[in-house]
Parts: structure tokens; C-alpha cells; sequence
């Protein structure tokens, strides 16, 4: 294992700045702005602030005070930022916090930060901190593309699944992850149910086709629904499936275009309000650009037809519903979740939860591992001091 800084070269820098002072914005297109979430004038305006007043350097040494590391775990070299507990907890308990697309570990950071830094009374003078581990997902900026596997829920979890145990040393965790990464949660509770402590999810896992027989009434609306609200901005995953190198080619060559496809999703699908600044946007995208992981990001998409059926999870499991799918049955969810011990409907918060309200999800989190884990007494940390 060892230490990871972010660092990129001048000329990769120099690169970027004549790339975006020579992009061609296009004309509009009939009536295609209604259906996009990023307006041209917003993308203009986002070059221009990308071009003079975004400060990449400012943003790596933010990032550099982060514990983060680089380790290789069965044959695939893997990044992570480690947060590690309060230092006046006496029981700590590992959470994995994985990310999804068109995002990264470092949307995750505000979620680990506040989740490290809270303590749970247990009583007794016992106090519960949390430990938590952000791994990029393989192919996922400073992560390299799995090269001889499949992108699926089992393998990644496979992987992280060795990162937390074999590597960090935890025999038990609670799992969360969001979009991509909600799978590779489930994953890790399904095929490694002595490991994981609990499941905690904003995107709750859907049943497959086996389970999904004989909907209730409100099963099937609710399904109905939320399809139909997702129906008009699917374009993006069925290319990013079927032709992810045609695509790569144009979002590697143009900033502009990477921003333009990166942006309009997360405008999209992050719901009613102003959540992020537009240095937190082209942080994103700066990400993402400089270590050109944009194709490797497509493998879920190109992959899943190869994704096997997820089984039942037996693991105990508290759902907050997310405001992008509000409504969403507990029955539905139940049909995989076989053991929910907590249900509630967020507020606030959509698609990219942790990122909008991370003291939201930390607080749950916490509280939900306490009830669960409280009266365990193996999840003290290993001392990364040696590493």
C-alpha cells in the first residue's frame, strides 16, 4: 500500500487552457434546450470561469489533505481515501462509502468527513466512531480500469470486499454506495454477509425480474411513474452501453464537451434547488478530464449484460428514500431487503444524496450502526501509523 497524492503537470494544465480558450460552442438546436437541464449560456458561462477564475492547484491541496492511498488487490491497483474516527471513541466501526456516475471519491468526501468526526454514545463510557473508507471505483479517476474482468456488482465487490478486510484489516463493515456504487453495496452485503455489519442505502436495490412477479397495486404504479419519469433521458446510457469508444473519443479530445455531458446530469437528476458552486461542478470535471477516465467510466453500462441476478440480502439493512424516487413501496424493496430494520422518506436530497446533504446520511448512518453493531465489540481499527 502506498501513499497517493494527486498531481497534475503544468503542460497537462497549459493543455487544458488552450483547449477551452480555442472551444467552438455550438448553435442551438431547434427546441432542444426544453429538454436539457444545462442551458448553452450556463456552459458558456462555465468555460469562461474554467478558463479564468477555476484554480486546479487550490483544489489538489485540498485534496492532499486527505489521507489517500493506492494499493494493488488481486491483480487491479485501487485508490482510496481513508478518514479515520475521532480519536475519543472506544469502539470504531469501518464504513465503505462508494460513489457512482458521473461522479467520483471526491463527492463522497463531505459524507466521510462528517461521518468521521461524529461520536455515538453507547453508554456505559462507551463511545461509537466511524472509520470510513471512499475507494474509487475501477476505471474511476486515479483507479485503473479492469483490464481482465467484467465491470459488475460481484467483481467490484470482490475487490473491495479484499481492500477492507485483507488489506485495512476489518472484518466487519457497514456498506453504502450510491448509483454505481448501490450496487457494489449490495453486492458486498449478498456475497459477504459475515463481513457486513449492515446495508445502509439511498438508492435502494430494485428486485430483479424473478421477484418482481405479481406487483401490488401500488407496486405497479409507483413503477409506472417513476419509468415514465425516466423514459426521455435514457439517450445517455444506451450510448455510453453501445458505443462508449465513439464516445470517448469526443469527450476525451473537448473539455468543453466532457463538461457539457458531465454537468447536464448532474443538474438532472440532483432535483429542485442551487446545490453546488460552479467550482464544485468543474471539480468534477477536472477530475475526470486530467485522468482521462471518462471511457473506463461507460464499463457498468457496456458490462451489464453480464451483471448476474442479485440474490436476496439477509443482512440487516435501514433505506432512506431518496427525493428522486419519493413514493418508492417498502414492499418493493422488501422483496430483496429481507431484513429492514429502518425506513423514512428524505426531505431533501435526490440522486446524489451524500454529495446534497451529507450530514443527513451521516447522522443516519451513524445512528443506524449503533443499533446494529453497538453490542459488538471487533471493530477497533488497525493502526495505520506503520502504513
Amino acid at each position: 500500500m502506498r501513499p497517493f497524492r494527486l498531481q497534475v503537470s503544468a503542460d497537462d494544465l497549459d493543455d487544458l487552457h488552450r483547449r477551452l480558450r480555442d472551444a467552438r460552442m455550438p448553435d442551438p438546436v431547434g427546441g432542444a434546450a426544453s429538454e436539457s437541464a444545462l442551458s448553452l449560456d450556463r456552459l458558456g458561462g462555465l468555460r469562461d470561469h474554467w478558463r479564468n477564475g477555476f484554480d486546479w492547484r487550490r483544489i489538489e491541496a485540498e485534496l492532499a489533505a486527505v489521507d489517500q492511498y493506492e494499493v494493488d488487490v488481486d491483480g487491479q491497483r485501487l485508490h482510496f481515501a481513508y478518514l479515520r474516527a475521532s480519536g475519543s471513541a472506544t469502539v470504531r466501526t469501518p464504513v465503505i462509502a462508494v460513489h457512482g456516475w458521473p461522479y467520483s471519491f471526491v463527492e463522497m468526501l463531505p459524507l466521510a468527513h462528517d461521518l468521521a468526526s461524529r461520536t455515538v454514545d453507547l453508554g456505559n463510557g462507551r463511545t461509537m466512531g466511524f472509520d470510513v473508507v471512499v475507494p474509487s471505483l475501477p476505471g474511476f479517476g486515479p483507479s485503473t480500469p479492469l483490464a481482465d474482468r467484467p465491470f459488475t456488482g460481484p467483481v467490484v465487490a470482490q475487490l473491495f470486499h479484499g481492500l477492507m478486510t485483507d488489506v485495512l484489516g476489518h472484518p466487519r463493515y457497514v456498506t453504502y454506495g450510491e448509483d454505481v456504487g448501490s450496487t457494489t453495496s449490495d453486492w458486498l452485503a449478498a456475497l459477504f454477509p459475515e463481513s457486513t455489519i449492515g446495508l445502509f442505502a439511498t438508492h435502494a436495490a430494485f428486485p430483479p425480474p424473478s421477484r418482481a412477479q405479481d406487483l401490488t397495486d401500488a407496486e405497479s404504479s409507483w413503477l409506472r411513474r417513476h419509468d415514465a419519469a425516466w423514459a426521455r433521458g435514457l439517450g445517455y446510457a444506451r450510448v455510453q452501453a453501445t458505443r462508449p469508444e465513439i464516445l470517448a473519443a469526443a469527450l476525451n479530445d473537448s473539455p468543453l464537451g466532457l463538461a457539457a455531458w458531465i454537468i447536464e446530469k448532474l443538474l438532472a437528476w440532483s432535483g429542485a434547488g442551487t446545490w453546488w458552486t460552479d467550482d464544485e461542478f468543474l471539480r468534477t470535471v477536472s477530475l475526470y478530464w486530467f485522468t482521462r477516465s471518462v471511457g473506463a467510466s461507460f464499463r457498468p453500462y457496456l458490462d451489464f449484460p453480464q451483471q448476474p441476478e442479485l440474490p436476496a440480502i439477509d443482512v440487516p439493512v435501514a433505506v432512506a428514500v431518496q427525493t428522486g424516487e419519493r413514493g418508492l413501496p417498502r414492499s418493493y424493496v422488501a422483496r430483496t431487503y429481507r431484513d429492514i430494520r429502518s425506513w423514512r422518506d428524505l426531505d431533501h436530497g435526490a440522486h446524489f444524496t451524500a454529495w446534497q446533504v451529507p450530514g443527513t446520511v451521516a447522522e443516519a448512518i451513524a445512528a443506524f450502526a449503533a443499533d446494529v453493531a453497538g453490542n459488538e465489540h471487533d471493530h477497533v481499527s488497525v493502526d495505520a501509523s506503520a502504513w
